[in-house]
Parts: structure tokens; C-alpha cells; sequence
């Protein structure tokens, strides 16, 4: 029995006051809402379930009769095997990136990158912002306006390596919301940030300590270090020079590495190491021991006219590589870091001193996480860290704590 179609004439639809949804025939349905406003929509099947697919609202420029033609184009659509509101999708789609006036994620990406690449501490941080856009974000937003991504798009890129490379994730995450802010400033796209962590992502995805333990640079022990040091202060090449200076001035190891002779003020006994070259992007004045000065003192006959470096490297006018100081630790330390001796140097100041936290912190050239503190506490305690660091290059030569303890070494390396 062949389906009725055509149940509905112009007139009726006109009258309709009753809410429902009326049938025309072919998967046509008139809807009359609550308030007596009328809509069209058209009824289909979709892999086992229902799907109501809308035509717009009745007007006098969408009557029954363009109603049907709609009707009849979808009905053409499930033939063809086409999910009509997936195609409507489509085409909105097509249709947004003919229209939109605006950059690629990829042109904003490139722009944002070289406008900071001159602020980066190094090129290696351009590098990495590259590196990790080109294989994380570019291949799925590279090509799309960036007016037109969406927090699903940030997903796709960001979901499938949440939980086995949280922290590559996270920093891809914070590279993309950098670069869409950068693009709604210019204008390039306006509405909210899609990759916003607070209020958008963190909705959706676990926080990054539930999936990802901390880790922790590997230290040596602090009451070894006398022996270590001492053995150090034997050798007589480059690195070893590097990396005694580093563990007398408790430096972050690039920090220590890049010293050049026109931060040093020897005179005052002070290195200053200006904001570009710190972490916290805030000049730092370290304090320099008698030993940490001879050791200045030693490098003198490696000093070269072209290079104001003063732990010279390989290539004429670097400093010496992060890899020849690693390998010096590993040599005898294989599990331990250039970076671990920080730690050393922390723990031998709460558990054998009794200078204030804050100024171990000032030494390690921390931020005060404190806002309230950090705003009244502005000077650096240069005199007070001076006191401290004597301390510890007298512990790193020869063991004696703050009250002048000497700690003994047994015979195996162990301390008693």
C-alpha cells in the first residue's frame, strides 16, 4: 500500500494553531510549538535510530511547497547513503572558509613565534615551540582559520597524548591558547579561548597530577659531596672547573655554564647575571667565595680575545656544552644530574644550618611563591647569602658544617 504524501495543503498550514507535529508524507513534519510558531523538519533513520533533521522555520518565503523540495532533497540524500544534517554540516562548513577573512592557525602560529622569538632566552625555545606545533597541532588546526577552532579541534590534538605525554601535552596546550590570544588581540578571531585550561579544558580532561607524578632531578647525597668535590677540585680540565664553580655557587647549570667575564665583578667578589639569562627573567647578583674566584683565577690561561666566555667550549665563541659537564657526572655518577647538586645544596642548608628558608631560596635565585611576601621583601640579602655560601664551599672543601663539625668518610664512600 503506497505511503500517503501531500497531507497538508498551503491553507491548513496557514490555520494551524493546535501545538504537534503535523505529517505531509516523505519524512515531512510540520511542528506548531507552544507559542503558535511553526517550523519544518524532516524524519529519518540513521544507523537504528531516529533523526529529526530542520528545514527552517515557515514563512512566506519558506512555504510547504519549498518545504517539500527540501523534503525531497534529502529523502535523494539517504539514497545516496548521505546523512543530511552531516552534509548541512558540510557545506556550512565550506561555506565559512570561502567567507572567513582571516589567518591560518599555522600563518598566526608563525607570526606569534618570530614577534617573541627575540624575547626567548635562546634559539633552542623558538625551536621547541616549532618542533612541537609541526607534530602535535599543525597536522589537525594548521590548515583551518583560526576564527573557526573550537574546543572539539583542541581535543583532537590534545586528548590522545593527555595520558602518555602529559607534559608535552600541557605545553602544547599553553602554545596553542598563547597563539589564539595573540589572534583575537589582532583580531583575527573573536569569542572565547578554546584552549583555555580554567573553565574549558579541566571540565573535560583530569588534572595533570592525577596522570603524572612529579619527578624529581636525581641528587647526590649532600653529606657525600665533601669527597666528590674534593676529587673534582683534582682534575684539571675545563668541565671540572665548570662544574665546581656550579656547585660552589649553587647556579642552575646553563646559568654557571654561560658566566662571561663582563658579569664578573671581582673586586666586590660578585657575579651579576643579568635578567635574559635567569629563569625568572630577573637579575641575579651571586655572591663568590675565595674558591670560586681561584677557580676564576685558573681560567685565565684559557681566556681568548674572541670569547668572552670564561668556561670556553669546543666551538669558538660558545661556552663549554651542557654534555661535557653531564658527562663528567656520569662518569662516577651515573644516576645523578648537573642540575641534582641544587637539591644537594638545599638539603645540606635545612638539615645542617640555621639560615632562614628564605634565604636558601634568594640563593637558589627562587621566587617567592608568596605574592604578599615577595611585594615586602624586595632586597636580595646579598651580605646574609655571602655568610651562607662561605658555609657551604667550607663544607664542599672540607665538610664542616655551619658549627664546625667536620663529617668523616669512611673508607667505602659512605659518610659517618
Amino acid at each position: 500500500m503506497a505511503k500517503t504524501i501531500n497531507k497538508l495543503s498551503a491553507k491548513k498550514v496557514e490555520h494551524l494553531k493546535e501545538r504537534g507535529w503535523y505529517a505531509d508524507g516523505n519524512g515531512l513534519y510540520l511542528q506548531v510549538s507552544p507559542s503558535g510558531s511553526k517550523s519544518w523538519a524532516y524524519r529519518y533513520q540513521s544507523k537504528g535510530k531516529e533523526q529529526w533533521h530542520g528545514l527552517g522555520a515557515y514563512t512566506k518565503k519558506n512555504t510547504l511547497e519549498k518545504a517539500r523540495e527540501a523534503a525531497a532533497e534529502c529523502k535523494q540524500l539517504r539514497k545516496e547513503g548521505i546523512d543530511p544534517i552531516e552534509e548541512k554540516k558540510r557545506l556550512q562548513l565550506a561555506k565559512d572558509l570561502k567567507e572567513v577573512n582571516t589567518l591560518t592557525f599555522k600563518e598566526c602560529a608563525e607570526q606569534y613565534i618570530e614577534s617573541h622569538r627575540n624575547g626567548w632566552r635562546n634559539a633552542k625555545h623558538a625551536s621547541q615551540w616549532v618542533n612541537t606545533l609541526t607534530t602535535y597541532a599543525y597536522p589537525t588546526i594548521g590548515h583551518l582559520p583560526v576564527q573557526l577552532i573550537e574546543v572539539e579541534q583542541v581535543l583532537q590534538i590534545i586528548e590522545p597524548i593527555w595520558y602518555t605525554k602529559t607534559e608535552t601535552a600541557s605545553r602544547v596546550r599553553q602554545r596553542i591558547e598563547n597563539i589564539l590570544d595573540w589572534a583575537t588581540v589582532r583580531k583575527y578571531r573573536k569569542g572565547d579561548n578554546p584552549a583555555l585550561w580554567r573553565g574549558r579544558l579541566d571540565k573535560i580532561l583530569p588534572k595533570r597530577n592525577k596522570v603524572q607524578k612529579p619527578t624529581h632531578f636525581s641528587a647526590m647525597d649532600y653529606r657525600e659531596l665533601p669527597e666528590y668535590f674534593r676529587l673534582l677540585r683534582t682534575k684539571n680540565s675545563i668541565a671540572s672547573k665548570a662544574l665546581a664553580f656550579t656547585i660552589l655557587t649553587a647556579a642552575r647549570n646553563g646559568e654557571a655554564r654561560g658566566i662571561t667575564y663582563s658579569e664578573l665583578k671581582t673586586a666586590d667578589a660578585i657575579w651579576i647575571i643579568p635578567d635574559t639569562r635567569m629563569k625568572a627573567e630577573r637579575e641575579h647578583r651571586v655572591p663568590l667565595t675565595n674558591e670560586a674566584l681561584k677557580i676564576i683565577d685558573e681560567m685565565e690561561i684559557h681566556k681568548k680575545k674572541s670569547n668572552d666566555y670564561v668556561f670556553t667550549g669546543m666551538r669558538a665563541g660558545k661556552p663549554i656544552s651542557e654534555a661535557a659537564l653531564l658527562k663528567l657526572v656520569k662518569d662516577t655518577h651515573p644516576e645523578l644530574t648537573v642540575h641534582g647538586f641544587r637539591s644537594s645544596f638545599r638539603d645540606w642548608c635545612a638539615e645542617q644550618t640555621n639560615y632562614p628558608r628564605e634565604v636558601a631560596e634568594a640563593a637558589l635565585a627562587h621566587s617567592l611563591k608568596d605574592k604578599t611576601e615577595a611585594a615586602y621583601q624586595r632586597g636580595d640579602m646579598l651580605d646574609k647569602r655571602r655568610r651562607l655560601m662561605e658555609s657551604w664551599a667550607d663544607y664542599c672543601l672540607y665538610g664542616k658544617t655551619s658549627t664546625g663539625k667536620v663529617v668523616s668518610i669512611n673508607s667505602v664512600g659512605g659518610v659517618s
